[in-house]
């Protein structure tokens, strides 16, 4: 394949869109305590506040980052792509 081929395929994905999701932690809970959330429910993740955060396209890690305020939303400063050297 030809390298102006190659760069028009890529220009073609270029404006797709993406879903991003961040994933901040995890627990595991039994179906009683499930059943038993309630508003008000404060629930502890394994993942201590200073790890960082997964940034996920597409359900596929691409970077890790740090949970910021940005004009009261919450944001993602990232800090890691993924497969850099750290």
């Amino acid at each position: 394949m030809s390298a102006a081929l190659e760069s028009q395929n890529l220009q073609m994905i270029m404006d797709l869109k993406v879903d991003l999701t961040v994933h901040i932690g995890s627990t595991r809970l039994t179906m009683r305590e499930v059943m038993e959330l309630a508003p008000g429910t404060v629930l502890q993740l394994r993942e201590e506040a200073s790890e960082p955060v997964g940034l996920f396209a597409n359900d596929k890690l691409v970077a890790r980052g740090e949970v910021v305020v940005v004009e009261e939303h919450f944001g993602i400063k990232v800090t890691q792509l993924v497969g850099e050297e750290s």
